[in-house]
């Protein structure tokens, strides 16, 4: 549309009105530079004129709320309050302003406003994971549990990465396993897994077992690795019956061979027939140890089977630990240890030997057999070994001492197969090879 300018008086009042809005608009775009400058500032009291010169939105009362109520030197609760009021009276549907209201709420012990402003921010939000989270855990935090668990499980429901706080606050907030698994995790393998790993982690096996109940009864197949860490705790809890009962069901669930020994041999896979697990009561080695090659040879052993081979670079002095393996026992009982061992030019005075020890209780245990330096064709290497009155593990290990020796660089490669610890009673009818 096209304004007729003809006249002076006209031109100046188009001018004028330029001028006018001109002025409004940097106004306006001076307002909010402002409003943002003082947000962004570290004064509190620039950061409230800022959060006014913005009129209907609430995120700036609601930042300076939480720096009240969150200044470990000078917080001020009933400023912080006063301050998230306003947030949602500007902006009544942010499901953030009125939880973060509702910690404020909380922090000076008026619970029934806190529980009102989480239920406004669940009327706002109800498919929320995190507001379902926050205020299950309010819930739990006033023992109100039923309810507690319902908003817990729905969280962890929509949003599986929160599982793991959900079991943690569950379970700290009233330590009763069967509410935790019948109220609050989903019957999936992967929701008692992670609950496995964190009863393992806290150092709590028993209620760990009723989890591991719930997770063979699923019948679903699941990774061997996922069950370690547990298996960890139970060996350091000297469970033995537990850690061998859980190993074989472990087994089976990951679709291995969990067959004990026919011989009755506790050492599992001691002729290096399957796939070394690197944990649980498992093979295991030292990944990071430098110097050293572990591979299979296929046909290596004495009876044509595998045999684990060790090449040694020649470069280290290493103090050699692996492979090793954690074995269920029974405490005073004696035990036959038997192994083929060959050496092929082993260097320095300190070769590699078998050590077996309890890993939980020092000095009850401590047996080495002979030193292998130089080059032997397959040798049986064999020990007794008697558990003392607390052993529920023994530790089997391939093991070296560092020499002390100037020329002290490990090189050569060592075999070893048909590793075997045997009650003593059954041990006396097994030939030797």
């Amino acid at each position: 549309m096209e304004i007729p300018l003809e006249g002076a008086g006209r031109r100046l009042g188009v001018l004028l009105a330029s001028i006018a809005a001109a002025v409004l608009v940097i106004s306006q775009a001076g307002h909010i530079w402002l409003a943002h400058h003082w947000l962004e500032s570290d004064d509190v009291t620039l950061m409230e004129r800022g959060a006014a010169l913005v009129p209907g939105d609430g995120a700036g009362w609601d930042r300076v709320g939480r720096l009240r109520q969150w200044d470990f030197v000078h917080s001020d609760l009933s400023k912080a309050i006063a301050e998230y009021q306003k947030a949602v009276q500007d902006d009544p549907r942010s499901a953030h302003y009125w939880m973060d209201l509702a910690s404020a709420y909380e922090a000076v012990g008026d619970t029934a406003r806190a529980q009102d402003a989480y239920a406004r921010a669940q009327a706002v939000y109800p498919l929320s994971a995190e507001v379902a989270f926050n205020y299950g855990n309010f819930l739990l935090r006033e023992q109100e549990y039923a309810d507690a668990y319902k908003e817990l499980r729905q969280a962890v429901r929509t949003d599986p990465t929160l599982l793991p706080l959900a079991i943690s606050r569950t379970w700290r907030s009233s330590e009763d396993i069967d509410q935790l698994l019948d109220e609050v995790l989903p019957p999936d393998a992967d929701a008692y897994l992670q609950a496995l790993d964190f009863f393992g982690s806290a150092h709590n096996a028993q209620p760990g077992l009723a989890v591991w109940q719930r997770l063979v009864a699923l019948g679903k197949p699941f990774p061997l690795t996922r069950t370690f860490e547990f298996l960890d705790e139970l060996i350091r809890e000297d469970r033995a019956d537990d850690a061998g009962r859980v190993w074989l069901e472990a087994l089976a669930a990951a679709g291995l061979a969990h067959e004990k020994s026919a011989n009755g041999s506790v050492v599992w896979n001691g002729d290096f027939a399957g796939d070394l697990a690197n944990g649980g009561l498992g093979w295991r080695w030292n990944p990071y140890l430098a110097g050293v090659t572990f591979g299979i040879d296929p046909h290596a052993a004495p009876d044509g089977g595998r045999a684990l081979r060790l090449d040694f670079s020649g470069g280290s002095n290493i103090p050699l630990d692996s492979p090793f393996q954690y074995a269920a026992v029974e405490p005073n009982q004696s035990y036959r240890f038997h192994a083929y061992m060959r050496t092929d030019k082993i260097t320095t005075e300190s070769g590699p030997r078998f050590s077996i020890t309890d890993p939980n209780h020092a000095g009850a245990v401590n047996v080495a057999t002979d030193n292998f330096i130089g080059s032997h064709p397959w040798t049986a290497v064999e020990a007794d070994v008697t558990t003392g009155p607390a052993t529920h593990f023994l530790l089997v290990r391939f093991a070296r001492t560092p020499s002390r020796l100037f020329d002290n660089k490990l090189g050569g490669t060592a075999w070893i197969a048909d590793v075997s610890l045997l009650p003593s009673s059954a041990s006396a009818g097994q030939p030797s090879r």
